[in-house]
This record gives C-alpha cells, sequence and structure tokens, in this order.
C-alpha cells in the first residue's frame, strides 16, 4: 500500500510521525497487523509505504530498495537536528558570496559513493543505544560514518540562502545530513529545511492515498515486495508441503532464496538448504 503522509510544506515539525500513519491505516482497516518500509522523519512529508497483515513478513526483502527526494537546503546555519526542527548551532553569511555554480559544484562532490556520518539525533545505535536517546541526554554523540550512495544530487533551483534539489540515494541515506555535509563543502554551514519523498523503489507519491482514507482496495499484491527474487511455480502438491512448513526438493540452477508461487499467488519465500528449498517466509493462508 502506497500512503502520502502531508502537514505543510515540507511536513513541518508537527507532522504525523510514521508511527502515527500506521495507527491511521491499522484504524481504517480494522488490523493491528500493519507495518511500513522505512521511517520518514516527522517534519518530512511524502511516501510511506505500508505494509500489511502477512506482506508484513515480507518487508526484508524490500528493505535495500532506494528512495529519491524532493527537498531545500538552507545555508548559513547548522542546527543539533541537521534539519529545521534543531536548535540553531552556528551561523555565516558566507552563502551572501556563492554563485550557482558554487552550489552545482558542491552538490556534484557527493555523488556517487561517499562516506556519510549519521545526525547526532538519529535511530543509528551506539553501544546499543539509540542514538537521539543519548543526545536528548545531552551527550556528544558522533555515529560512526558508514558508506552510502548517491545516484543523482540535481540543483533545481538557487534563491539563496535556499538550494531547492532532487537527490536520488541508497537505502539509508541521510538526507539531513548530506545537507549538513554540502554546507561545509561550501563554508558556510547548513541545514535540511524541507523534504518530501517521492519514490520508495518502484514506487512514487503520485499514485499514494491519504493515510486515512486507505481501504482494501488500495491493497497491492504482496509479490511485487519479492520481485527481484527468481521465482517458481508449485502444483498442488508443492503448496501443500510449503505452507505447512515442510521442505521441496531444490532445482539445479536455485540458489538463495526463491520466491514460491501457485497460479500466479505468491505462497512462500523459501531458501535453499543443500538440496531442499525451507520455507522461511509463508504469506499463503492454508
Amino acid at each position: 500500500m502506497l500512503v502520502a503522509k502531508r502537514g505543510g510544506v515540507g511536513g513541518g515539525p508537527d507532522s504525523p510521525t510514521s508511527h502515527d500513519v500506521v495507527d491511521c491505516v491499522r484504524r481504517a482497516l480494522g488490523t493491528d497487523r500493519v507495518g511500513h518500509l522505512g521511517t520518514l522523519d516527522p517534519f518530512a512529508a511524502g511516501l510511506l509505504v505500508v505494509v500489511v497483515g502477512r506482506a508484513t513478513r515480507l518487508s526484508a526483502f524490500a528493505a535495500g530498495w532506494d528512495k529519491a527526494y524532493e527537498g531545500v537546503i538552507r545555508l548559513g546555519t547548522t542546527t543539533t537536528t541537521d534539519d529545521a526542527t534543531g536548535t540553531p548551532i552556528a551561523t555565516s553569511d558566507g552563502w551572501r558570496a556563492l554563485e550557482r555554480a558554487d552550489v552545482e559544484a558542491a552538490l556534484a562532490r557527493f555523488r556517487g559513493a561517499y562516506e556519510q556520518r549519521p545526525p547526532a539525533y538519529s535511530a543509528v545505535k551506539i553501544a546499543g543505544e539509540r542514538a537521539y536517546r543519548r543526545a536528548r541526554r545531552g551527550e556528544a554523540v558522533v555515529p560512526a560514518s558508514r558508506r552510502v550512495e548517491v545516484a543523482e544530487l540535481a540543483l533545481d533551483r538557487f534563491a539563496a540562502p535556499d538550494v531547492a534539489f532532487r537527490a536520488a540515494v541508497s537505502s539509508g541515506t541521510y538526507l539531513r545530513s548530506l545537507a549538513r555535509d554540502v554546507g561545509e563543502a561550501l563554508g558556510c554551514g547548513a541545514h535540511l529545511a524541507a523534504l518530501t519523498r517521492t519514490r520508495v523503489g518502484p514506487y512514487r507519491l503520485a499514485d499514494a492515498v491519504a493515510p486515512q482514507a486507505v481501504t482494501l482496495g488500495d491493497l497491492r499484491d504482496p509479490a511485487e515486495l519479492v520481485r527481484v527474487l527468481p521465482r517458481r511455480d508449485l502444483d498442488t502438491a508443492g503448496r501443500g508441503a510449503v505452507i505447512h512448513g515442510r521442505p521441496i526438493p531444490a532445482g539445479k540452477e536455485e540458489e538463495g532464496a526463491v520466491a514460491l508461487f501457485t497460479d500466479g499467488q505468491l505462497v512462500a519465500v523459501a531458501e535453499r538448504v543443500g538440496d531442499v528449498l525451507k520455507p522461511r517466509v509463508v504469506v499463503a493462508e492454508p
């Protein structure tokens, strides 16, 4: 299911959290079995892919999907959270001397792979505890950098001090960190002022519905979550074995995870172990 999370321009600090959206969908559909494919910061707007019922078991297979965004970087001010909800740390008028070419050159530095440090106020764990919890206690938090991939980072508009951009990034990339890093590259500091997620994997914001308006008719085929896996069709006997957790013989070319279907419907995801496929995630009803 594709849900649009909104709340003011770019979301706003009082926008619903991803958990709020999930709760809204639970109420709309009358089920507790609802999750999502990646948190969207409360101040942000845009696409949140929601999974319902047995499809929640398939979330891990879509965890690596890339994402696309549109946003605004505001030059001249750094904040504690690297976005507009944080407390200003430092300000600079250095942005006043910048030209469009300077901004384009700075953005170009971050295209491709680079080592990115997540925000202090983030869900990454440090010694087993979420970074944001440590930061809220006033601790100095410096999460370890990790490699991310920025497939696209384009300047849409430069109206100083605001840099409107669009980006396509790998899973796990923080746009707040990207804004901070661009500001450092330009020598004036910056934070993320607005953000809208426009795509998650194959899904686009234009196809989303508001969370309070969702119906069972808005649910997508759960097989879309395992679209990258090799596929195998089962006969009736094979389906019966798999839905009861029993292994089936593996084919010669089958390795790793395999999506199992019967009559066009996803039954399970199995994993090759020795000469058999062992069901790991069963989504079909017995």
